[in-house]
């Protein structure tokens, strides 16, 4: 499995000699298996005057990390919307790959953690809120017509079973460590499976999308929404039909019951015993 990094490049709540806020980059090795052991990934901080605020410190510190990690990575993640163009400007210098995306678990856990224990030791330590990180919401757009599976079910999984998931024949997915989501072993999980028999193609076509979570929109009639990369959506599923919205609610009662954790699949057939795609995701609130 290719090595992916998650990565952060934003004023933190520390002020400097001059009162004004320290710029910190932060990278974590990305926890993309259910067995992965979220102790044993790599991580790098460093802080930066807000007046080092350019691709080239960024790019500097990038390399700093590949230099003390046991891999250098193949990919590197990033949610904060406003730092795109500089975070892909300095991954693009050295030839790595830079992907807008909210699935960035690893680095949410370390993000509050810092803020809970490290930030508020620090000399220069204030409550002052930082601005908000979100892209613009785009309205949802339709899955594109050749994708669009002839059936779909929301179904759930004891959490104990995913952890079998490297022995699941699976063309296409990506999974994380219960533990990092905080999820216990004996919790059940909420999906949605889709059967199509453009199950490979519209598999390897999600695969591309930084898939991030499963929502229900409360408009009329409510509909089934996948949130990707940092600010994109599709309409999965109309619901309107009172079993069908029924089915949903349930779906996002299931999600809060554990941990807002889920999974997304999709199979040939109700009768496949292989997936030609499964996704672990969690609705997270970004930092």
């Amino acid at each position: 499995m290719s090595t992916i990094w998650e990565l952060d490049f934003y004023s933190r709540p520390v002020l400097d000699e001059n009162q004004k806020k320290r710029w910190e980059v932060l990278i974590t090795e990305g926890a993309q298996s259910i067995d992965a052991d979220p102790a044993a990934l790599f991580r790098f901080s460093k802080y930066l005057a807000n007046t080092e605020v350019n691709s080239i410190s960024l790019k500097t510190a990038i390399q700093e990390a590949i230099a003390q990690a046991p891999a250098p990575p193949s990919r590197i993640r990033f949610f904060r919307y406003p730092m795109q163009n500089m975070i892909i400007r300095a991954c693009e210098e050295l030839g790595i790959a830079a992907t807008p995306s909210r699935r960035t678990l690893a680095l949410q856990q370390w993000l509050a953690h810092r803020q809970r224990e490290v930030y508020p030791q620090e000399p220069g330590y204030t409550d002052k809120p930082s601005p908000t990180v979100g892209a613009p919401p785009p309205a949802p757009r339709p899955l594109p017509d050749a994708l669009i599976g002839q059936k779909w079910a929301f179904v759930s999984l004891p959490a104990q079973d995913l952890l079998d998931m490297p022995e699941w024949p699976i063309d296409f997915g990506e999974a994380f460590p219960l533990q990092l989501a905080g999820l216990e072993p004996d919790a059940t999980v909420p999906g949605l499976v889709i059967f199509s028999s453009r199950a490979l193609p519209m598999a390897g076509w999600l695969s591309g999308l930084e898939l991030a979570e499963l929502r229900v929109e409360a408009s009329k009639p409510p509909r089934l929404v996948l949130e990707t990369g940092t600010a994109d959506s599709w309409v999965m599923a109309v619901l309107n039909r009172d079993d069908l919205n029924q089915e949903a609610q349930a779906f996002e009662l299931a999600k809060a019951k554990a941990n807002q954790v889920h999974f997304l699949a999709v199979q040939s057939s109700p009768e496949a015993e292989a997936f030609a795609g499964f996704w672990l995701m969690q609705s997270i609130q970004l930092g």
